[in-house]
């Protein structure tokens, strides 16, 4: 299994370590993210691995805005042959499982998964046990409401406030359980059950949003929705330069893992700002 307690914190040049996203999934938001069955997953892996992906992050179900659950019997089908295979051909990178089940997330971790992506933050009563006795490393998201209606109404008082507020809830059900600190990624779910100015009030107020200074933060909005409203991009094909122009201001905001779907990309972008710097 690989080492990832280095991977939990921003590179030594201050750049975040860059996920990969693997959807073992036929309705994920981004088409080209797709991957139709394990070869497909394993040669996606392998290729974010070569353009520089410290991370791979598996998922068996969408939970893109008005996503449907998928029975549990599916996604162990999609994702465990998918984890065991990329683990076999990359004993080094870091893998984890994008799952809100606590079942998943066990049989994830005794096939070479090496961290749990919660997107619903523990809403599965089992979780706690499951990090807490495996010793991993466990993302928590914040998320108003469900896939499925998430994005009906948002509506907060104070955004920043309540979603801390929130990731500080569950960290201290976590650390309670024995979790370790430093072993906990925050990440403030942009696009789940947030508007255009959610969404720019969180990434705005970057590593303010973690709650505790020994966790780390994550950020996702690879070519998201939040692009539609804020650049007119409706395909999904069309919003790297959104994506991208978010990703050049995550080293100021001292972000530690940033979740792409375009490894390469983002790869050369940070290369190119550090030879400028």
């Amino acid at each position: 299994m690989a080492d990832w307690r280095p991977m939990l914190k921003r590179r030594e040049d201050g750049f975040p370590r860059i996920m990969g996203v693997v959807n073992v999934t036929p309705d994920s938001f981004h088409a080209r993210s797709r991957s139709f069955g394990i070869n497909h997953a394993v040669e996606a892996a392998m290729k974010m691995a070569s353009e520089g992906a410290e991370w791979i992050d598996i998922g068996g179900e969408s939970t893109r805005p008005g996503a449907s659950p998928v029975t549990i019997e599916d996604e162990l089908s999609r994702v465990i042959p998918a984890i065991e295979a990329i683990r076999s051909q990359l004993p080094d990178v870091c893998i984890s499982i994008d799952t809100r089940r606590s079942e998943v997330a066990i049989q994830a971790l005794n096939s070479g998964a090496d961290m749990v992506n919660d997107v619903s933050a523990m809403s599965d009563p089992g979780m706690l046990d499951v990090v807490s006795e495996h010793d991993c490393p466990v993302c928590i998201m914040h998320m108003q409401g469900l896939p499925e209606n998430m994005q009906d109404d948002p509506s907060y008082d104070d955004v920043v406030r309540e979603v801390r507020g929130y990731l500080g809830k569950v960290a201290g059900l976590l650390m309670d359980e024995g979790v370790n600190p430093s072993q906990i990624v925050a990440d403030p779910g942009i696009g789940f059950g947030k508007n255009l100015e959610h969404n720019i009030a969180l990434l705005s107020s970057g590593r303010s949003i973690v709650p505790d200074e020994r966790m780390g933060l994550m950020w996702g909005v690879s070519r998201k929705s939040m692009f539609l409203d804020l650049l007119g991009r409706e395909d999904s094909e069309d919003r790297l330069a959104g994506t991208l122009g978010v990703a050049a201001i995550s080293p100021e905001k001292e972000v530690d893992i940033i979740r792409v779907h375009d490894v390469a990309e983002h790869s050369d972008s940070f290369m190119a700002m550090k030879a400028v710097r």
